[in-house]
């Protein structure tokens, strides 16, 4: 059975993607993103999902990707910021190496920008960035293993700090 060796979580803007793909090249192993993964199966942008049906549908979505790439991929892996929030995906992280990437909401702010392709930050980006901070925050606390935080550091920094965790 396969494992990811580090599972990286955190909200929009804390550089899951960016670091992930850098902890991947310093352990000279595959990267692979749930998002991406969610795109190529429905066809369609996540933006396109939520908007065409849904945001159950995108969540059934994401739940049957972080299943998929738990049990499939042993590198590193970036699940969607949204991924932690379902307890049944907590529940199937436990006994894997789970980093979060905690990001303040003006590093965050400043990362995202008025980016139109993330669905739940397109009315008042500022305000639903700092709700979604707020209420996710304890929920990927919960999750990880490990919390690096990201304030101020630049993705090569952070992604030395997150591949020392990987044995």
């Amino acid at each position: 059975m396969m494992a990811p060796r580090v599972v990286i979580v955190g909200p929009p803007g804390a550089g899951k993607t960016t670091v992930g793909t850098l902890v991947a090249q310093r352990l000279r192993t595959t990267f692979r993103d749930t998002d991406a993964d969610i795109e190529r199966t429905a066809g369609k942008p996540i933006t396109d999902i939520f908007v065409e049906d849904g945001e159950p549908a995108f969540r059934a979505l994401e739940r049957a990707a972080v299943v998929a790439a738990l049990d499939e991929h042993d590198g590193v892996l970036a699940l969607g910021g949204g991924a932690v929030v379902a307890p049944e995906n907590r529940a199937r992280l436990a006994g894997h190496l789970v980093v979060f990437l905690d990001v303040g909401l003006a590093d965050a702010v400043a990362r995202v920008g008025l980016n139109r392709d993330r669905p739940l930050l397109i009315e008042s980006p500022r305000a639903q960035l700092k709700r979604l901070l707020d209420e996710r925050r304890p929920v990927y606390l919960e999750a990880a293993t490990v919390t690096v935080d990201t304030g101020g550091r630049t993705p090569e920094d952070i992604a030395d700090e997150v591949a020392k965790h990987v044995r």
